[in-house]
C-alpha cells in the first residue's frame, strides 16, 4: 500500500500516519521528521529549513523534494509507504509525480484529513512532542504518562517551535491557500478519501482501518 496523508497541521495525520504504518508494516515518511533531524544534526539544509519552519513558512520546494526522493528510493523496501506531510503544494505534487514514474511505483491512495480551523488551533495549542522518540502527544485528546513524560519511551516532552501562537496561525493561513488545488488535483486523480479530523484518534484509527482494509482487497 502506498499512501499520502493530507491536511492541516493538527488534523491528526501524523499519529494516524505512525500507528497505520507501524499496523501494515509500511514506511512512514513524515515531512516534518525529515526536516527536523536535519536541523538537529545541524546540516547544511537544517539550518535553511530552520528560518522557514521557526516562521511557520513552508520549506522551499526543492529542499523537502529532494529528503523525500532519497527515502523514497528506500521505501522499495518495504511494503509500501505512507508520505505525512508531503506534498504541501501542486507543484511538489508534480514532483512527487515524476519521482513515482521513475521509480516505477504507484499510489493507491489520498487520505484527506478535513478538519475545521477551531480544531486545528486547539490541538496544535496542546500539543505535546517527545524528545527522543518523536511521538506526538495532546494534553486533552491523547495525554502522555501521568509522570508528564512520553508513556513509549519516558521521554521529555516539548513544545514544537511551530507550535507556538503566532506561528499557528500562520501555519493555517499557509495551509489553506495551497489546500484547494491540492485536494482538487488528487480528486481528478481518483484517489481521494476524506476522513474527518474533528474526530477522536481512536475513531480516526478505526475508519482509516476500514479503509485500508478495502484497499488492500
Amino acid at each position: 500500500m502506498r499512501a499520502i496523508f493530507l491536511g492541516p497541521p493538527g488534523a491528526g495525520k501524523g499519529t494516524q500516519a505512525q500507528r497505520i504504518s507501524e499496523a501494515y508494516q509500511l514506511m512512514h515518511i513524515s515531512t516534518g521528521d525529515l526536516l527536523r533531524g536535519t536541523i538537529k544534526d545541524n546540516s547544511e539544509l537544517g539550518r535553511k529549513a530552520r528560518v522557514y519552519m521557526e516562521r511557520g513558512e513552508l520549506v522551499p520546494d526543492e529542499l523537502v523534494t529532494a529528503l523525500v526522493r532519497e527515502r523514497l528510493r528506500a521505501a522499495r523496501r518495504h511494503r509500501g509507504f505512507i508520505l505525512d506531510g508531503y506534498p504541501r503544494n501542486q507543484a511538489q505534487a508534480l514532483a512527487l509525480d515524476e519521482i513515482l514514474a521513475e521509480e516505477e511505483i504507484p499510489l493507491d491512495l489520498v487520505v484527506h484529513f478535513e478538519t475545521p480551523v477551531e480544531v486545528v488551533r486547539d490541538r496544535l495549542m496542546g500539543r505535546r512532542v517527545c524528545s527522543s522518540c518523536g511521538t506526538n502527544f495532546h494534553l486533552k485528546a491523547l495525554p502522555p504518562s501521568p509522570n508528564g513524560r512520553c508513556s513509549r519511551c519516558g521521554g521529555e516532552l516539548m513544545i514544537r517551535p511551530d507550535d507556538q501562537d503566532q506561528t499557528v496561525e500562520q501555519r493555517i493561513r499557509v495551509y489553506e491557500d495551497f489546500a484547494r488545488p491540492l485536494v482538487k488535483f488528487y480528486r481528478k486523480k481518483d484517489l481521494l478519501h476524506k476522513v474527518s479530523g474533528a474526530q477522536t484518534a481512536g475513531d480516526q484509527y478505526a475508519e482509516l482501518k476500514r479503509l485500508f482494509e478495502r484497499k488492500a482487497k
